[in-house]
Formats: C-alpha cells, sequence, structure tokens
C-alpha cells in the first residue's frame, strides 16, 4: 500500500475519532466549569461544521487518491501481468538458454578436443614436413652420390672393357707363347731325362766312390786317435805341461781353542780335472789344514779357500771327500769359472793300465819322474808305486803322498795316498761334503771328521 495513503487514512481516523467523541460525558461537570458551558455549547456548531467541510475535503482528497490508487493498481496489475508473462517466457528463454548453452558447452568442448588433436596433428604435421624435407636433401644428396657413383662406374667400366680388350691380345700373345714354350719344355724333358740318367749313373758313381772315403776317413781317424793315444809322452812333456796348467789352491781353518782360536792356512799346487760330468780340483787331506783324529775334534767355526791362476780368484763354496778313499778332497768348480781361468782341464786315463809306467809329478817342489807300477788284486783301486824311481835328468826321488800320476799319454791316473799306494781314480762320488763359510753356516763339523778318520782307520794297514 502507498505511505501517502496510510497516512491520509490515519489521519481520518482520528479526525472521525475526535468528532464523534462526546467529551460532555466523558469528564464529570466541575464547578468552575458550568459558568463557561454555554459558550461552548454556542460555539459547537460552528466547529461541527468545520469539521464536516474538513472531512469532505478529505474524503474527497481520499476519494481520488483511491482512484488514483485504483487506476495505479489496473496498471500495475497490468503490468504485473505482462511481467509475469515475460517472466514466465524469460524462464522458457532461459530453459532454452541453458540447454542451448549445455549444447554449447559440450560443442565448445568437443570443439576444444578437435582443437587440441588438430594442434597436435599440425605440429607432428610441421615434425614430419621437416623430418621430410630432410630426408628429400638427404636423397637429393644421395641421388648426386649415386649419380657421381655411376659416372665413375661408367669410367671404370670403360677402363675394365679397355683392360679386357687388351688382357684378351696378351691372352692370345699367351696362347702363341705357350705353344712355344710347351714345344721347348717337351724337347727340355727329353734332353732332362737324357741327363737324368747319366747324372744317375755318376751319383751311383759318386755315393760308391763317398762311402769309400768315409770309411777311409773314419778308419784314419781312428787309426790317428788311436795313434794319437798310443802315442807316448816324454816326463819333460808332460810336467812342463803341467807347470803350464797348475792352478795355486789356498785353504783357511779356525777352531775355537783354550785361550785362543787355532788358526790354520796350506797353499798348495793342484790340476783342475774332469770325471766326464763335473769339473773338480783335486788335493790330497794331507795337503790342507784339516786333520784326522780318533776322538771327536772340536768343530770348526770358519772354513775359506780360494783357487789363483795368474789374476783370477775363485771361492770355494764347499769340499767333498771322497768315498773310494777319505783322504782324497776334490773341489767342485763351475764350468763358466774354469773356463775363465783358461787351464787345461785334464781328463781321466780311459785305460790307466794300458802301460807298465807312469809318471810321477810333485807339484810342491817341482820334481817329477818315470816309475813303474802294478795292480794289487787284494786292493781294487788301487795299485802299487816302486819306492824308489829313476829318471834320467834329476837323478833319484821317492815317491810320497800327494803326488800326481800321469799315464804316458799325459792322462791323470791319480793320487798317491801315501808313500807305495797310488787311487786310481774314476768315481767322484763323496761320503761327505763339508761347506765352506763361518758361523752357523758350518753346521757341526765334528762329526764328519770323526766320520773320516773312522774310514780311514778301516782301511788295510798297508793303504794307511
Amino acid at each position: 500500500m502507498n505511505k501517502t495513503l496510510l497516512l491520509i487514512i490515519c489521519d481520518f481516523l482520528l479526525l472521525n475519532l475526535l468528532a464523534l467523541t462526546r467529551w460532555e460525558k466523558a469528564e464529570p461537570p466541575h464547578a468552575g466549569l458550568q459558568s463557561a458551558a454555554p459558550t461552548a455549547a454556542a460555539s459547537a456548531p460552528a466547529v461541527n461544521a468545520d469539521m464536516v467541510e474538513l472531512m469532505r475535503v478529505s474524503l474527497e482528497d481520499e476519494k481520488n487518491a483511491r482512484d488514483r490508487l485504483a487506476a495505479q493498481l489496473g496498471s500495475t496489475q497490468g503490468t504485473l501481468s505482462e511481467r509475469e508473462k515475460a517472466l514466465t517466457q524469460l524462464g522458457d528463454q532461459k530453459a532454452q538458454l541453458e540447454g542451448a548453452l549445455a549444447s554449447t558447452t559440450a560443442s565448445a568442448k568437443e570443439l576444444e578436443k578437435r582443437y587440441s588433436a588438430a594442434t597436435n596433428e599440425a605440429f607432428l604435421t610441421k615434425e614430419q614436413l621437416a623430418r621430410m624435407q630432410r630426408e628429400l636433401e638427404e636423397r637429393r644428396a644421395e641421388a648426386e652420390r649415386q649419380a657421381q657413383q655411376l659416372a665413375g662406374l661408367e669410367r671404370q667400366n670403360a677402363e675394365a672393357r679397355q683392360r679386357i680388350e687388351n688382357l684378351n691380345v696378351a691372352v692370345r700373345v699367351a696362347e702363341q707363347e705357350k705353344q712355344l714354350v710347351a714345344q721347348n719344355l717337351t724337347e727340355a724333358k727329353q734332353q732332362i731325362e737324357v741327363e737324368r740318367t747319366e747324372r744317375a749313373k755318376v751319383q751311383e758313381q759318386t755315393v760308391q766312390l763317398a762311402q769309400g772315403v768315409g770309411a777311409l776317413a773314419e778308419q784314419s781317424g781312428q787309426l790317428t786317435q788311436e795313434v794319437r793315444d798310443s802315442r807316448p809322452l816324454n816326463p819333460n812333456a808332460i810336467f812342463t805341461e803341467f807347470l803350464a796348467n797348475r792352478v795355486a789352491l789356498h785353504l783357511g781353518s779356525r777352531r775355537p781353542g783354550l785361550f785362543s782360536p787355532s788358526q790354520r792356512d796350506r797353499d798348495t799346487q793342484t790340476i783342475l780335472v774332469s770325471d766326464g760330468r763335473r769339473t773338480y780340483a783335486l788335493v790330497h787331506a794331507g795337503d790342507t789344514p784339516f786333520s784326522f783324529t780318533f776322538d771327536v775334534p772340536p768343530d770348526y767355526d770358519q772354513i775359506s779357500g780360494q783357487l789363483t791362476r795368474g789374476s783370477f780368484n775363485a771361492p770355494l763354496r764347499q769340499l767333498q771327500f771322497l768315498a773310494l778313499d777319505p783322504r782324497i778332497v776334490v773341489i767342485p768348480v763351475d764350468d763358466s769359472l774354469a773356463a775363465l781361468m783358461g787351464a787345461k782341464i785334464y781328463r781321466l786315463a780311459p785305460d790307466p793300465f794300458k802301460s807298465a809306467a807312469a809318471v810321477l809329478v810333485r807339484a810342491e817342489d817341482g820334481k817329477y819322474g818315470e816309475t813303474p807300477f802294478r795292480i794289487d788284486a787284494s786292493n781294487p783301486g788301487y795299485v802299487k808305486v816302486d819306492n824308489r824311481i829313476v829318471t834320467r835328468l834329476f837323478g833319484e826321488f821317492a815317491p810320497r803322498r800327494g803326488d800326481l800320476m800321469f799315464s804316458r799319454q799325459g792322462d791323470l791316473i791319480g793320487l798317491m795316498v801315501n808313500n807305495e799306494y797310488c787311487a786310481v781314480l774314476g768315481d767322484f762320488r763323496p761320503s761327505q761334503t763339508l761347506p765352506v763359510g763361518e758361523g752357523p753356516a758350518l753346521g757341526k763339523t765334528g762329526p764328519i771328521f770323526a766320520d773320516l778318520a773312522t774310514r780311514w782307520q778301516r782301511l788295510p794297514i798297508k793303504l794307511q
């Protein structure tokens, strides 16, 4: 409802209430007011007339306002109907628009998918196009290379045809030459056959001659060796050879004593001899600083030695006492050291009993001489020498232990073990080995010399 209309209605109702109210009945009469009542009563019709006129005017205004309001209401209702119709239409349009929006949204999504797919396809198409362009460039380059190769092959083909033509010409020439060579070969085969027959005859004769010459040379060599081996040397030549090839041997030993160590040194002259396998220096035990005793001797704490020839010195590593006789000492020498010494390496006499005489050489005083010897059947491995040796140059001298016995051909027979018997060398197998050195490297030497003394005492009296 309009606010103005409501205000008018409220005013109208207030005026009616005031006009229709009987104020005299509402309040009791007062004494002071009784005098004024006739005045109020006289003026009441005038007031009511004004009120009526006012109310009439108000009613007319109200009527006019109501008419206006009715007109406005009708207009408003028409406008409301139109608006409701428009609203209905708008609802329909809204539903249509919502459907269209949903369809449009779906279409937009589909279009977006298509756009993405189209974008991807476009991107892939660009890559494919670039790849195709690259492949096209590569194929163009390959085509150019193939064209160049084709041109090169055509040139090579032309050159090959030319070479084939030249080869055909050469083949024809070679065939002609082959025919000529075949003819020459046939003639050469015939000549070779003739020469082969003649050569076979000559070769057969040559073989027969060579066999005869070989047999003669072998017999001549055997005869020469037999003559050389059988040809005796005089004692002077044997002794001269000994002087030219002797080797100086130095041995030193030390063992503890009661107050101070006992030191012994020995120097002697010897030779190098081979048993066919190794080279040794040979010496009698009596020419060394060692001695055999029946009691167990004290241990040596130092043993040293060296071989000297000229300015060359070779240190010793060990001493070996032979099983043949404990008094024979051999010292192994390496072949390289023996070669550096430059001395002759004597061989053992292959047949020591071929001659009944031998040459004795004493290294110490330079005496030598020729003496007969004989085999002692009771003591194999030894020969007995006459006590006195007669020489044409140096008079007489008696053999002694340590003398070297040579055959008449200059080979070594053995070593004198005492003044009468000589041990015939052949077996260099040792019974005891004594190391060279000092301190713990020597070990116990007392039992070694005790065993050697025992073996020496077990020999027959005449061999001791």
